[in-house]
């Protein structure tokens, strides 16, 4: 099954891409993992959608309606997701009544410094992908605290209980969208 796997850092070094890419090394045979970037993305407006919308906008688009499933690693800024996440998911339910969004299964990591790991990011965009009609995984969560304390200096995973969790998570997303994929079949 192909996933596109969403970051919500733009930065090179993120805790964020970092744990991504830790997934896509930890994720089963079953799934595709693929990093879609989203930063080179031309901000939402209405006025330049449609027949002449930015290539940006237009790959971006088929890529997203080319896959099985979506999984989210956002970091929280202000108690929400980043703007550049809230663009990419704008632009993909856009224009109007042709959303790539719907449909897809969805799952949620987010990761911070902080102790809550990114708590409120996590739930303000489940709010989105309910109005976006993608089914999202309840189970398990995803908050990683204390993010920074779980990777090396070379950004690769060091800590063996996270390990073991994302392990268990990415497993449970692979079971979760094969088991939308048959009831849908």
């Amino acid at each position: 099954m192909k996933i596109v796997t969403l970051v919500g850092s733009l930065r090179k070094d993120s805790l964020n891409r970092n744990i991504a890419k830790a997934l896509l090394a930890l994720a089963p045979k079953s799934l595709d993992l693929k990093l879609i970037e989203i930063g080179n993305l031309p901000l939402f407006n209405d006025d330049l959608d449609g027949d002449h919308a930015p290539e940006a906008w237009t790959h971006f688009r088929k890529q997203i309606q080319a896959c099985d499933g979506v999984l989210f690693v956002t970091p929280e800024y202000n108690r929400s997701v980043p703007g550049c996440l809230k663009n990419a998911i704008d632009v993909g339910s856009r224009p109007y009544g042709k959303s790539v969004w719907s449909g897809k299964p969805a799952a949620i990591i987010s990761a911070s410094p902080g102790a809550t790991g990114g708590f409120g990011a996590n739930h303000h965009l489940r709010q989105s992908l309910v109005f976006l009609d993608m089914p999202t995984m309840q189970q398990p969560e995803a908050y990683l605290g204390h993010a920074g304390d779980l990777l090396g200096p070379d950004g690769t995973l060091t800590n063996e209980k996270t390990r073991a969790f994302l392990i268990n998570f990415i497993d449970s997303y692979a079971f979760w969208v094969a088991k939308l994929r048959d009831n849908n079949a």
